[in-house]
């Protein structure tokens, strides 16, 4: 069993560990900034970075489903990797993989919240060919179910 885990996950990543080894699986761990590379090395400018005047890491995704593989890990748990880096994960990860947690700041890390209120709070998603009603049958082309 393995976790790959974002960097603000990192506390509720222990308690998920906790929660693994109590039954018995045996759980490796790495972060998403693993590596420790500055952003800059991607060319990213001082003010583009979340906290400039700070030294960030920029995530590796690729190097933690590498490490991971290379520890043996025949289940990945994902906790908070951000989108994109979490199809790259995916890519690179030998075994399985599920997603616990999907990060999402805006919404307290329930992306579903967005699609929930779009009719209100986030109708401001649909774009100018937006239906007047929801459909009720399934568009052509698309299984019901």
């Amino acid at each position: 069993m393995v976790r790959s885990t974002g960097s603000s996950f990192v506390d509720h990543a222990y308690v998920l560990s906790g929660i693994l080894e109590s039954h018995g699986f045996e759980v490796a761990s790495v972060a998403c900034k693993n590596g420790s590379i500055p952003k800059e090395e991607l060319g990213v400018q001082e003010n583009e970075k979340i906290h400039p005047g700070n030294f960030e890491a920029m995530c590796n995704p690729v190097a933690q489903a590498e490490m991971l593989n290379e520890h043996g890990c025949e289940f990945n748990v994902v906790m908070g990797l951000c989108i994109g880096h979490d199809s790259l994960f995916f890519k690179y990860a030998k075994g399985p993989c599920t997603v616990l947690v999907a990060k999402d700041r805006v919404l307290g890390h329930n992306p579903v919240a967005a699609l929930q209120l779009a009719d209100s709070y986030y109708s401001r998603l649909w774009g100018p060919d937006r239906p007047a009603k929801p459909p009720k049958i399934p568009v052509a082309g698309r299984r019901a179910g």
